[in-house]
C-alpha cells in the first residue's frame, strides 16, 4: 500500500476491533489514534467527554499526521453517521485516500463472553457492560464499508482477512476513473 492513507475503524465494544487496529498500525506502519485513550485523558484532567471533544481531538492528530505523509489508525466505537463523515472530510481535506472498516461479531454469545470477560488496558477507564454494549444506538452506514467478522476466528485469521480485502482496494481503479480499453 504506497501513500499515506486514513484507515477508519468501526464497532461495538468487545468485536476485535482495537486488536485489529493495532496489528494493522504496527504493519502499516502508521499513527495509531483511540477514542477511549484521548477521551479518558480528559476524564483525568476533569474534563467531560460526553460530546464530540474526543473526536475532534483525534480528526486534528489524524489531519497533522496524514499533512506529514503518515498513514493513520483511528480506532472508535464510531457509531453515528456524523462521526463517520467526519473521518471522510479529514482524508478528503488531506488529500489522501481512506478506508473504512467495520469489525463486527455476528455471534451474540461470543460477543456478549468477550465483553464479560475482557480486562481494561486504559488506566481508569470504565469498560461498558453487556447491556451497554447491546442497548448502544448506531446510525446505519451511508457508504459500505469492508466489514470482518472475528467470530469463531482467531486474531491472526481477522487480519489476514482485513489485509486481503485492503490488498484489493489497492487493486481497483478509483471510481471516477473510465476502464481502461485495449486495441
Amino acid at each position: 500500500m504506497g501513500g499515506p492513507r486514513l484507515y477508519i475503524f468501526a464497532g461495538l465494544p468487545g468485536v476485535g476491533k482495537t486488536a485489529l487496529a493495532r496489528l494493522l498500525a504496527r504493519d502499516v506502519p502508521a499513527a495509531y489514534l483511540r477514542i477511549d485513550t484521548i477521551e479518558q485523558a480528559l476524564r483525568d484532567q476533569r474534563l467531560d467527554p460526553s460530546g464530540p471533544e474526543g473526536y475532534v481531538v483525534a480528526y486534528r492528530l489524524a489531519a497533522d499526521n496524514l499533512r506529514l505523509g503518515m498513514s493513520v489508525v483511528a480506532d472508535s466505537v464510531n457509531p453515528s453517521a456524523r462521526t463517520r463523515r467526519a473521518w471522510r472530510d479529514v482524508a478528503t481535506r488531506a488529500g489522501v485516500p481512506f478506508a473504512e472498516i467495520e469489525v463486527i461479531c455476528s455471534d451474540l454469545a461470543e460477543h456478549r463472553r468477550r465483553v464479560e470477560s475482557r480486562a481494561g488496558d486504559i488506566v481508569g477507564l470504565r469498560l461498558p457492560t453487556w447491556d451497554d454494549v447491546r442497548t448502544r444506538e448506531r446510525d446505519p452506514w451511508d457508504t459500505t464499508p469492508i466489514v470482518i467478522d472475528t467470530a469463531g476466528r482467531a486474531e491472526s485469521e481477522s487480519f489476514a482477512a482485513l489485509r486481503r480485502d485492503l490488498n484489493s482496494l489497492d487493486h481497483q481503479p478509483p471510481p471516477d476513473d473510465p476502464p481502461v480499453t485495449r486495441a
